[in-house]
């Protein structure tokens, strides 16, 4: 079959089927101070390379293992796009990605993002990804790159969709997986700065719903909207710090599933958690979010951390240490349970009024 040639039109470009390439890297030069910022001795590579190159450390490690990391901050974009704020989902991508690393030991070396959109709108995709270049700089590892596409058609207007990924390095000696967690061991719960990236279908259904109070709506010294849109905390430094004075068993990042599906990621064969509900405080934003909906405490405490954003299992005998330490690096730490023996079949988490 012979394909017809059209009538004689005037010449199309790349922009008229709507990808500006002129955008991109205009967007290129505005994130150069940013990105430049987060940058560590390893790195051999500039901006707007085809790859990035990263010469690590290996002499500092006896057995040195490579961990990754991914994800994304799903719906919180939402209200991101509904609010106009863009300045700290970045720190949302960086951190639960880095935070997955550390649970394991792992320092932080580099980050990649993936930023795709409609139309490539350089002010926002800068204001976000200077969001990335703080968060990196919170977690110590360097932006080596990334990707920006400008998707037209597939994406409705002012939305974007965001996605990172994070190595790191940890010696194999140093690797924190539980495997010597006991009966009578600690845990400690540090703070969580609010919902971080979980549970925003949920919330955006209570929020802004039918009778939900809405974006608008005032909390506290602010609104509702600029309130579910703090970022999630980056525990990378105050833990690798820890684990250089006391013997850090476990740690749990409490993300999707909450706290009954993440500890016993950690948890070895015949131990459980037992967490105390009231050890820490209940933080308002959680109290609204379930007035609003009746939320009963099961399900809030398996879709929000319910203000405990990381736990840390230790030695009974190194709390006072741990306290000390997770404290004078900037944490809020809480004792809320402790680990005990777990009979075959019975709940590996239990969590006491």
């Amino acid at each position: 079959m012979t394909i017809q040639s059209p009538a004689p039109v005037s010449p199309v470009s790349y922009r008229d089927a709507g990808v500006d390439i002129d955008a991109g890297n205009r967007l290129v030069e505005m994130i150069k101070t940013a990105v430049a910022s987060t940058r560590r001795p390893e790195v051999l590579s500039d901006l707007g390379g085809f790859g990035a190159l990263f010469a690590p450390r290996w002499r500092d490690c006896a057995d040195p293992v490579l961990v990754s990391s991914t994800d994304g901050v799903g719906t919180k974009l939402k209200l991101a796009f509904l609010t106009g704020r863009h300045d700290t989902v970045g720190i949302d991508l960086v951190a639960m990605s880095v935070n997955d690393l550390v649970v394991q030991g792992a320092e932080p070396l580099f980050f990649l993002d993936y930023f795709a959109t409609g139309k490539l709108e350089p002010d926002t995709a800068a204001t976000v990804i200077q969001g990335i270049a703080q968060g990196c700089r919170q977690a110590g590892c360097a932006l080596v790159g990334g990707e920006t596409a400008e998707m037209p058609d597939f994406y409705p207007p002012g939305e974007y969709d965001l996605a990172g990924f994070a190595v790191g390095i940890v010696d194999r000696a140093r690797i924190i997986d539980g495997h010597d967690i006991i009966p009578g061991d600690t845990v400690i719960g540090l703070a969580s700065s609010g919902p971080h990236s979980n549970g925003y279908s949920l919330i955006r259904r209570l929020v802004l719903g039918q009778g939900g109070p809405g974006l608008a709506a005032p909390f506290e010294d602010t609104t509702l909207g600029q309130a579910l849109l703090t970022p999630t905390r980056i525990y990378v430094k105050s833990l690798l710090a820890l684990g250089e004075t006391v013997t850090v068993k476990g740690l749990v990042h409490i993300t999707g599933g909450g706290f009954w599906d993440n500890p016993p990621r950690i948890l070895p064969p015949g131990v459980r958690m037992e967490l105390n509900r009231s050890a820490w405080p209940r933080a308002p934003l959680f109290t609204l979010l379930q007035r609003l909906g009746n939320v009963t405490d099961h399900e809030m405490l398996r879709t929000f951390n319910c203000g405990i954003g990381m736990l840390v299992v230790i030695p009974a005998d190194q709390t006072a240490q741990t306290l000390d330490s997770l404290t004078r690096h900037g944490e809020q730490p809480f004792v809320i349970g402790a680990i005990s023996h777990c009979p075959e079949g019975e709940p590996r988490v239990i969590v006491h009024d």
